[in-house]
């Protein structure tokens, strides 16, 4: 029995063919046309629709290069069913090295968008009627935002079992229990009945080989859990992850400059030292403390801060995170693919 073509766009792609379609967004003021690109592969055997989604604030640079790497994977050769890629949903962002869209409007926070709304609005639809809804289900890559990092880590409701076992599947070192939140894509997507992980890692206008690779490998093991792709060259995890069902920020109690003591993927206990605030002339030293254990999520970057900002992002945890990180960085090390040559 021979497989539809899969429609996108007004383009079709055969069945064991894979094609760039690039879906119209706009024209800027100077004439340039602006476009949302999707790769499409399309299995010769039928299976489930998956996208993976990137940029979504323009300037979340490593999940482009997440998708860049998953675009390369061998496995995609013999896929099941149909992938879409989506690696710059915010161009305008993306082109700006900003977070936001030409109007300074959130992406994230307009969902499910509008075709006749603000340029944001729009492309949100844009995204909404042609990737999501033509999908099963969906991954949307993140980093922190400016001056902050985040450890690996995978967002989700866990709305079902299914996707709760493929957030596992994913094995990134926490899942975090988190709130759908008005506007955002997760939202929208799950209100159309396609549940999203949501993978967060590293930092805005950066690369980090350790996020690249955990976002590659956890992608193709999601779409191994969903019969898409088969074993064959999967890296393997020794360690489950660590699953939180609660985070709070620690903030600053003080304005000044901040020295950091603790990295992300740390463990802390209560009454555990994070950080020091001081004044410019090192008279006055205000201690950041932990209030509850836990694991480092993120934390800003940015040496000068103010009072009330957010300093340290912790999830209760029930077992030793750094056991979890070093198992990670062992699992990754030795991961035959992601040879150096294949990768760069």
């Amino acid at each position: 029995m021979t497989r539809d073509a899969f429609v996108i766009g007004g383009a079709r792609v055969a069945p064991g063919t894979r094609m760039r379609v690039d879906l119209p967004v706009s024209v800027l003021s100077d004439h340039t046309p602006v476009t949302m690109s999707v790769e499409v592969i399309h299995g010769r055997r039928p299976g489930p629709v998956l996208f993976v989604s990137a940029a979504v604030h323009g300037d979340e640079v490593i999940g482009v290069e997440i998708a860049r790497r998953l675009l390369r994977a061998p496995q995609l050769d013999t896929l099941r069913g149909t992938l879409m890629v989506v690696p710059i949903v915010n161009a305008f962002g993306f082109l700006n090295h900003s977070r936001y869209m030409p109007d300074r409007r959130d992406l994230n926070r307009v969902f499910p968008g509008s075709p006749s709304g603000s340029l944001a609005a729009r492309l949100a639809d844009l995204l909404m009627t042609e990737i999501v809804a033509r999908s099963d289900f969906g991954i949307d890559l993140h980093s922190a935002a400016l001056h902050r990092t985040n450890m690996p880590q995978i967002r989700v409701s866990a709305s079902n079992d299914e996707t709760l076992e493929r957030a596992e599947a994913f094995g990134a070192p926490v899942i975090v229990r988190a709130k759908l939140r008005d506007g955002s894509l997760r939202a929208a997507a799950r209100a159309e009945g396609c549940d999203i992980l949501l993978f967060e890692a590293g930092e805005a206008l950066r690369f980090d080989e350790m996020s690249a690779r955990v976002g590659v490998s956890g992608i193709l093991r999601v779409m191994h859990r969903m019969q898409m792709i088969g074993a064959k060259g999967l890296p393997k995890r020794r360690a489950a992850p660590i699953q939180a069902s609660t985070s709070a920020w620690v903030r600053s109690p003080a304005g000044g400059l901040l020295r950091s003591f603790k990295e992300v993927g740390e463990g802390v206990e209560d009454g555990t030292l994070l950080a020091a605030v001081t004044d410019p002339f090192g008279e006055v030293e205000v201690e950041i403390i932990a209030t509850a254990p836990g694991i480092v999520l993120g934390r800003a970057l940015m040496p000068v801060v103010n009072e009330g900002d957010a300093i340290y992002h912790i999830a209760a945890t029930p077992v030793d995170p750094q056991i979890r990180m070093e198992r990670l960085a062992a699992d990754l090390e030795a991961d035959p693919m992601f040879d150096e040559d294949e990768i760069l």
